[in-house]
């Protein structure tokens, strides 16, 4: 059982996911669909819809806000250490 705990907390595991090539792979493909979804709806985007888009803008910074409490150690660190 120690074996597992100690593996749990190795930090030489490698890059992160999002530096990997599938991570990296999502990363352009997200980016590319964003792009080419804002230029299809760019007529509803420009047109006079501020409204929602200062709505969308409003919930993308408040995430950002709220999670810098977390401490950074990921989701879920409410529960302490769980050994």
């Amino acid at each position: 059982m120690a074996h597992h705990d100690q593996q749990k907390s190795d930090p030489a595991k490698g890059p992160g996911f999002w530096k990997s090539r599938t991570g990296l792979a999502l990363i352009v493909f997200l980016a590319v669909a964003a792009i080419l979804l804002g230029f299809e709806h760019r007529i509803h985007i420009f047109a006079g819809n501020g409204l929602i888009g200062v709505l969308l803008l409003g919930c993308i910074v408040m995430h950002f806000f709220m999670h810098g409490s977390h401490g950074g150690g990921g989701h879920g660190g409410h529960g302490g250490d769980k050994s």
